[in-house]
C-alpha cells in the first residue's frame, strides 16, 4: 500500500524520539513515550481478543487515552468507530449495535448512558478514568510496551467507520479505508503546508471527522499535536500564544467566538500560518474581518465526510472570498443540473465530485451507497456554481432550500445580508410553514449583547436589504444560543423542528 499507517507512530518514535508528539491540557509526551503508550493499548486490546477487522468504538471526550486508542486500533488492523458522548442512550445503543462493535473505550460519566441503552452482554467496556467494568489504565500498565505483531494490511482494509449526525432515522456509517486516511495525510500536508516543525492546535471534539483533516497530516509529519478537553476561546488564544501554534482547524462558530473574545488581539495569534475553517460555510462578513485582522492565514475547506473536498487557499482568500476554492490535486468537480447535464459557469446545480479520499460506501447500506456513489462520482446533495475561473461558489444544501410559492430561496443569501447588522453575532435562516406560500423564511439570531436590538427592528432591517421580495423573512426570533453538533455546527433541523411539529399537530 502507499502509506503504512499502522507503522506511523513507530516511524516517528524511531526518527524523532525526543520531539514533542502530543500535548493534552498541561501534559506533553514525546514520540518515544507516545509510542510506548500506544503499543501498550494495542497489546491490551489484543489480550481482550481484538483482532483484524474487529470494531472498536470510542465514546469519550478529548483525552490522551482517546488519542492512544485512535492510533492503537489501526496497528491491529481493527476498525475505529468514534461515537459522540452527547448521544442519548437509545441512539448510542443503536450505533454500537449497527457498527458490530466488539469493544468500547469510554469514560466513567458515560456508564449510566451506556447501561440505559441496554449493552449487549458480549460488548467489552473499557473505562479510561475508572475501575469498572474494565480498568483501562490498569490493563494498559500491565500490557507489554513492545510493538504488537505486524498485521498484513491492504489498501481497502477498513480504517474507521464515521457516523454522520443524521437528520432522520439511524445515522449512516461512512467507511474509510487505510488508503483514504493515507490520502488525508498526504493531500492535507501539502494543502496546509504542514511540516515536521509545525505545531497544530485542535480544541474541538476529536470524534468529528474534521479533526482528522489536521490530525492525520500532523501525525504523518511527526509534528506536535495539541488538544484540549473542549473548546474555550480564551484558552485557545492563550495556547496559540504560549505554544507558538502554526496550524489550527475551527468551525465557524469557534472563529466567531475567538474574534468576539475579550482575550482576542491579532498579535497574540501572530504565530499562525494556517487558520482553517470547515464544517459549515463562514459568512463573508466574518471572512472579511478575519482576513483584515489576520491577513495571509485563512483557509476554508468545503467537503463531506464521504470524501470530496475543495479548498480556498490563503493566497486566494481575499480575491475569491465569495467562493470555497477549488478541488485539490487528484480531485475533480462538476456541477450537474436536474436533467443530468453539466452546468455552465454561473448556473446553480448539484455539486458532484470524485477523488482518492472517497469513502468505500455506507456500512451495511448498499442502497444508500448506490444512491450517493454513481460511476465513481459522489453526488453531494449540495448546491453550487462555478465562477468564470472554476472556483466553487456554495449556495446551500438541497434539503435546506426553501420553496416559497414555487420560488427557490437559498437561506445563505439571506444570512449573508442579516450578518451585516452590527447587533447580530450569528444567524440561521430556514423555512417555516406558511398558509399561502407553503413555506417562508424565518431568521433565528444570536445577538452580540442581550437587548442590542428588537426582533421586529431586525426583521425590517433585513427585509429592506435583501435582493428579492421572496427572500424577505416573516419573523426574526432571538436565541441565547443555537443547538449544536459535537463539532460545534449549528443544527438547523433542531431549530426548524418545533415549527413543523406544530403544523403537523
Amino acid at each position: 500500500m502507499l502509506l503504512q499507517l499502522d507503522q506511523l507512530i513507530h516511524r516517528n518514535a524511531r526518527y524523532r524520539p525526543s520531539s514533542p508528539a502530543v500535548t493534552f491540557e498541561d501534559t506533553t509526551v514525546d514520540w518515544r513515550e507516545f509510542e510506548e503508550r500506544v503499543n501498550r493499548v494495542a497489546n491490551m486490546l489484543t489480550e481482550l481478543g481484538i483482532t483484524k477487522g474487529d470494531k472498536v468504538a470510542t465514546v469519550s471526550a478529548n483525552s490522551l487515552e482517546l488519542l492512544e486508542t485512535y492510533f492503537a486500533v489501526p496497528m491491529l488492523g481493527a476498525v475505529l468507530v468514534p461515537l459522540s458522548p452527547l448521544l442519548l442512550p437509545s441512539g448510542l445503543a443503536s450505533l454500537l449495535r449497527d457498527s458490530d462493535a466488539k469493544c468500547v473505550v469510554t469514560q466513567q460519566s458515560m456508564l449510566p448512558v451506556l447501561r440505559a441503552g441496554e449493552l449487549r452482554p458480549e460488548l467489552r467496556v473499557l473505562v479510561a478514568d475508572g475501575p469498572e467494568p474494565l480498568d483501562y489504565r490498569a490493563l494498559r500498565a500491565r500490557a507489554s510496551a513492545a510493538p504488537p505483531p505486524r498485521v498484513a494490511l491492504a489498501e481497502d482494509d477498513l480504517y474507521n467507520i464515521m457516523y454522520t449526525s443524521g437528520t432522520t432515522g439511524l445515522p449512516k456509517g461512512i467507511l474509510h479505508s487505510h488508503f483514504t486516511r493515507s490520502m488525508y495525510s498526504l493531500i492535507f500536508s501539502a494543502a496546509f503546508r504542514i511540516t515536521p516543525e509545525s505545531i497544530t492546535l485542535h480544541t474541538g471534539a476529536l470524534i468529528f471527522n474534521g479533526a482528522f483533516v489536521t490530525m492525520m497530516p500532523t501525525f504523518f509529519q511527526g509534528a506536535h499535536f495539541i488538544t484540549h478537553e473542549q473548546f474555550d476561546p480564551r484558552r485557545a488564544i492563550e495556547a496559540i500564544e504560549r505554544h507558538h501554534v502554526t496550524h489550527m482547524m475551527v468551525v465557524p462558530t469557534q472563529i466567531i467566538a475567538m474574534l468576539g473574545s475579550p482575550a482576542f488581539a491579532p498579535e497574540r495569534l501572530a504565530s499562525l500560518q494556517c487558520l482553517l475553517s470547515l464544517g459549515a460555510p463562514l459568512l463573508k462578513e466574518h471572512k472579511d474581518r478575519l482576513n483584515s485582522l489576520l491577513p495571509g492565514r485563512f483557509h476554508e475547506l468545503y467537503g463531506l465526510t464521504e470524501g470530496f473536498i475543495t479548498i480556498l487557499d490563503k493566497t486566494d482568500a481575499v480575491r475569491k472570498s465569495s467562493s470555497v476554492g477549488v478541488p485539490t490535486f487528484f480531485n475533480e468537480l462538476r456541477i450537474v443540473l436536474e436533467d443530468g447535464t453539466e452546468a455552465r459557469p454561473g448556473q446553480v446545480g448539484e455539486i458532484v465530485g470524485r477523488g482518492p479520499m472517497l469513502m468505500l460506501g455506507y456500512y451495511k447500506r448498499p442502497d444508500l451507497t448506490a444512491e450517493a456513489l454513481r460511476d465513481g462520482w459522489l453526488f453531494t446533495g449540495d448546491m453550487g456554481s462555478l465562477d468564470e475561473d472554476g472556483y466553487l461558489c456554495l449556495v446551500d444544501r438541497k434539503k435546506d432550500m426553501i420553496d416559497s410559492g414555487g420560488v427557490k430561496v437559498y437561506p445563505r443569501d439571506v444570512e449573508e445580508v442579516a450578518i451585516r447588522h452590527p447587533a447580530i453575532r450569528e444567524v440561521a435562516v430556514f423555512g417555516v410553514p406558511h398558509e399561502k406560500w407553503g413555506e417562508t423564511p424565518l431568521a433565528a439570531v444570536i445577538l452580540t449583547d442581550p437587548g442590542a436590538a428588537q426582533a421586529d427592528q431586525l426583521r425590517d432591517w433585513i427585509n429592506a436589504r435583501v435582493q428579492a421580495r421572496y427572500q424577505r423573512v416573516s419573523r426574526v426570533v432571538i436565541h441565547e444560543d443555537f443547538p449544536r453538533s459535537p463539532a460545534g455546527k449549528t443544527l438547523k433541523r433542531e431549530l426548524r423542528k418545533p415549527y413543523w411539529e406544530t403544523k403537523a399537530g
